[in-house]
């Protein structure tokens, strides 16, 4: 399985692309393994830094009940 971000030849993450920040997180709004979601490492570690942003700034929700 190939990395989706390598695939769309997508380089910069922005945390403002809330929709696609979603589909890197789980039900309870943890960020997913790349086992999980097949990113390659260098794109998962901008996906977390990203998410990370994105709850900073109230973006994203850092829990859900």
């Amino acid at each position: 399985m190939e990395c989706y971000f390598c695939q769309k030849g997508i380089e910069e993450i922005n945390f403002n692309d809330v929709e696609l920040l979603k589909k890197f997180t789980s039900g309870l709004a943890k960020i997913r393994a790349k086992k999980r979601t097949g990113t390659c490492a260098k794109h998962q570690r901008r996906v977390a830094k990203a998410i990370k942003r994105a709850r900073h700034v109230g973006l994203l929700a850092t829990t859900t009940k």
